[in-house]
C-alpha cells in the first residue's frame, strides 16, 4: 500500500529534500508552505509534487489545509514537522513578538499539524510522525534563547507523543540536523563559515539537506517500527549526545 506524506515547510531547503526522497520512496507526497509563492511554483514545476499554502501557526488553518491534502491523496500517514523560523536576538533585546513568532511556528506548529492527523492514525493503527527539532534545541546557542527553546519543545514533545502512539501502532521520531548546506546557510560569509563554523564539525563540512532526508525515509519506512521516542543526531560530530 503506497503512503500518504505531508512535509511542512517543504519546498526549500531540508523540507524540499525530504520531500523529493519520500516520493522517490513510493509515498504520495505533498508539502506545505506560508509565504514564498514563487518558489513553491519552482518546487512543484520542478518535482510534480503539489504544494498547499497556510501557516502552521494557525490550528485553523492547518484543519483546513489538511483536510485538503486529505481530499486530493487520501489519509496522511506520515507527517514531517519541518516548518521553522530564525528570530535571532541576544535575550537583552529580544522582543516579545520574536518571542511569540519562534514559539508560534516552530513549537505550537507540530501541536497545530499533529493534533487534527493524530485520530485518523490511531483509527488505522498506523502513523509516523517525525519532528525536525536542531541540534541548538540540544545544546542551547547564544542569541537564539526563543529558537533553542522551540526546538527543545519538540523534543519534549515527540518523547511524550511516543509513549502514546506506541501500542496504537504509530511512532514519532525527531531528527536534531547540525550545520547543513540550505541556501540560507551557504549565504553566511564564506570567511564566516571557513573559520568559525567548519571547524567545529569534526567531519569538516557541513551537512546536505539529502542526508537528512534519508533519515526521515528510514523513520517511516515499516523498517523503523520499532523506533519511536528516539532523537536521531545528524550533526558530523559537532555535538555528541
Amino acid at each position: 500500500m503506497t503512503r500518504v506524506a505531508l512535509v511542512t515547510g517543504g519546498t526549500r531547503g531540508i523540507g524540499a529534500a525530504i520531500a523529493v526522497a519520500l516520493k522517490d520512496s513510493g509515498a504520495r507526497v505533498a508539502v506545505s508552505y506560508a509565504g514564498n509563492d514563487e518558489a513553491a511554483a519552482a518546487f512543484s514545476a520542478k518535482t510534480g509534487i503539489k504544494a498547499y499554502k497556510w501557516s502552521v501557526a494557525d490550528y485553523d488553518e492547518c484543519v483546513t489545509g489538511i483536510a485538503d491534502v486529505e481530499a486530493d491523496l487520501g489519509p496522511i500517514d506520515i507527517l514531517v514537522n519541518n516548518a521553522g523560523i530564525t528570530r535571532d536576538g541576544m535575550f537583552h533585546k529580544l522582543t516579545r513578538e520574536a518571542w511569540r513568532e519562534v514559539i508560534d511556528t516552530n513549537l505550537n506548529g507540530v501541536f497545530n499539524m499533529t493534533h487534527p492527523i493524530w485520530p485518523g492514525m490511531r483509527s488505522r493503527k498506523f502513523g509516523r510522525v517525525i519532528n525536525i527539532s536542531s541540534i541548538n534545541g540540544q545544546k542551547g546557542q547564544m542569541g537564539q534563547v526563543n529558537y533553542s527553546a522551540s526546538k527543545a519543545g519538540d523534543l519534549g514533545f515527540t518523547k511524550a507523543l511516543a509513549q502514546e502512539g506506541a501500542f496504537m501502532g504509530i511512532t514519532v521520531n525527531a531528527i536534531c540536523p547540525g550545520y547543513i548546506g540550505t541556501e540560507m546557510v551557504r549565504a553566511i560569509p564564506e570567511k564566516v563559515l571557513n573559520e568559525k563554523i567548519i571547524p567545529q564539525i569534526p567531519v569538516g563540512r557541513l551537512g546536505e539537506p539529502e542526508e537528512i532526508a534519508r533519515c526521515v525515509v528510514f523513520l517511516a519506512s515499516d523498517d523503523a517500527g520499532f523506533i519511536t521516542g528516539s532523537t536521531l543526531t545528524a550533526n558530523g560530530g559537532q555535538f555528541v549526545v
